[in-house]
């Protein structure tokens, strides 16, 4: 299939050439799609569709926690409030409530872009500062 469809393959070259911090990226921008197409189709009374996105978005948050290194203390913190989402989440399926959508959208938020920063903080340690004496 992915022979057939450039973009498919390009996707799937993407991600078998990242680096684990940029797949912990895609899984957040994924995420984050997941609950957007969620929360429109709730708009639109779109109910099977906003239960698929939900369960995708869901199933990004448990692949988050069990990929945690429990042996780190940031870790403890972080698999309490990937289980908070998870609770929200799927308070917002059965409720269909955009507003729980949106305060978990911001979290997810939160965490992407601080995962971005690390990221780019890394890079930089790891290619020297350019030009700096």
């Amino acid at each position: 299939m992915a022979m057939n469809n450039p973009y498919a393959a390009y996707q799937q070259n993407s991600v078998a050439t990242a680096s684990p911090g940029e797949v912990t990226l895609m899984l957040y921008n994924g995420c984050l799609k997941f609950i957007k197409q969620a929360s429109q189709a709730i708009e639109n009374n779109n109910i099977e569709e906003k239960n698929t996105n939900i369960q995708k978005a869901q199933k990004i948050i448990t692949e988050l926690m069990v990929t945690l290194n429990m042996d780190l203390d940031i870790s403890k913190n972080m698999i309490v409030m990937y289980d908070y989402i998870n609770h929200r989440l799927t308070e917002s399926n059965v409720k269909n409530d955009r507003s729980i959508l949106t305060e978990v959208e911001g979290l997810v938020e939160e965490f992407r872009d601080t995962w971005k920063q690390v990221i780019q903080i890394n890079r930089q340690q790891q290619h020297g500062q350019g030009g700096q004496a």
